[in-house]
Order: C-alpha cells, then structure tokens, then sequence
C-alpha cells in the first residue's frame, strides 16, 4: 500500500479544511446550535420528556446526525469534484496508486472532518444540556461508521456532478428532508400507525435510532438492523465506487 500517496492526499484535504475554518467548522456547528435552541425551547416546553429522556438530551444524537450526514456527503463530493474541475484529476489517475488508495485518502479526509464536527457538536450540546452516554464505544463505532459510509456516498456524487449546483441538490433536497423526517426531533411512537409504517422505508431511521440508543437505550428499531441497514449501505457505495473506477465512469472522458 501507498502510505505516502494516501498520506499526501488526506493531508491536502485536510489542510483546506484549516483554510476554510468558518465554512467548514464553525458555521455548521453555529447552525446546529440553533435548531437546538429553537427547537428545545419551542417544542421542550410542551414535550417534557420522551420514553423518560429529556426532550433537550433525546434531540442530541438527531441533530448530530443530521449534520454528520450533511457534512459528510458535502465535504467528500467536492473533496473530489476540484481536481475533476481543475483537471488534476488525471495527474492522480496515472500515479502510482489504487483507486483504494485514492478513496482511502479522500473519504478517510472526509470522514475525519465529520467526526471532528460530530464531537463538536457533541461538547457543545453538554454544555447546554445534561448527557449521559450509556455505550460509548457503540457511539463512536456509528459516529464512524456513518461519517465513512456518507462520505463514501459523497464521493459517488462528487464523481457524478456536472457542476457545483448539482453537488448541492443530494444534501439539500435528499439528506437533510430525510433527516427531519427520520425521527430528529421526534419518537416515531408518536406518528400514526400508517406514518410509523411508512417512516421505515427512511434508511436515516435506522442511523438515528441507532445512535440515539447509544446515548440514552432508546431506539425506535432494534440496534441490530440499524447496524445491519448501515453496513448493507456501505457495501452498496463500495461497490459502485469500484464499478466507477473499473469503467472509468466520468473519470477519463
């Protein structure tokens, strides 16, 4: 394996990442604060409590995740989206190095971004609110899990656009709808039974619920399909990233 190479590429995306501290840390970390504060005090003083976790605590893995997906998907699409732009893409494609070695270093950038953000978030919301974390280790393994696999799904779609607008249409009118539907702000007990139903076939009610269970053992689906939708997810971007690399889709034309 290529160290160097994987090296040199994480260590480009990242340092962009320093360069454009406002837009790629400190905004979204602003925004997320907000939905917490609008939405803990406007609903938290009608909702006390859901399944006995405080309306406040029980936002917390929802409006990380919301932003973990966003994120992921936005910082990986354009990771590699500028050097199909600027044509350097090509300079990458005949180095010395796999196309593993190219997703390791511009996904691993990526995913390192959006864990750092998750955490952020994370520090930021215990201090507005009392949390407890009951499984750690199960927190940060679908804090990664999810960071890898949207970023993974961003740079599909890095690949696929044609233009920066087309690098905005997945994250704002896919992701973050989903999101908010996905059990963000709200248990999925509190829908209709036809809504509940319906709110399965959202795959971001599983990343959610997941999540939320490592926090506080309150989940609306087992964690073990959450964990089963996750890895089938991930397996489904692996393989259209090596169909994408095999074919040469939108990479050498």
């Amino acid at each position: 394996m290529n160290i160097r190479a994987i090296w040199a590429i994480y260590k480009f995306e990242m340092a962009r990442t320093w360069r454009t501290l406002m837009q790629s840390i400190i905004s979204p970390v602003l925004s997320t604060s907000l939905y917490f504060v609008v939405f803990g005090a406007a609903i938290g003083s009608r909702i006390a409590e859901i399944e006995g976790v405080a309306y406040g605590a029980f936002i917390v893995p929802g409006l990380m995740m919301m932003s973990l997906l966003t994120q992921s998907v936005s910082n990986a699409s354009f990771g590699i989206y500028f050097p199909r732009f600027t044509g350097t893409i090509y300079e990458i494609l005949s180095a010395p190095i796999s196309f593993f070695e190219i997703v390791l270093g511009y996904v691993g950038a990526a995913a390192t971004k959006s864990i750092l953000l998750g955490l952020i978030i994370l520090a930021t919301a215990s201090v507005i609110v009392p949390l407890e974390i009951r499984h750690p280790v199960w927190m940060m393994g679908f804090l990664v899990l999810t960071a890898v696999t949207f970023s993974l799904l961003g740079f599909i779609i890095g690949i696929w656009a044609d233009g920066f607008e087309q690098l905005q249409i997945v994250p704002l009118l896919v992701i973050t709808p989903l999101a908010f539907l996905g059990g963000s702000f709200y248990s999925l007990d509190m829908l209709p039974p036809l809504w509940q139903r319906i709110s399965l076939f959202n795959p971001v009610v599983y990343l959610i619920s997941g999540f939320r269970w490592s926090f506080s053992e309150v989940s609306d689906v087992s964690v073990g399909v959450s964990v089963a939708m996750t890895m089938g997810f991930l397996g489904l971007c692996l393989t259209v990233i090596w169909w994408i690399f095999r074919t040469g889709y939108r990479l050498k034309s």
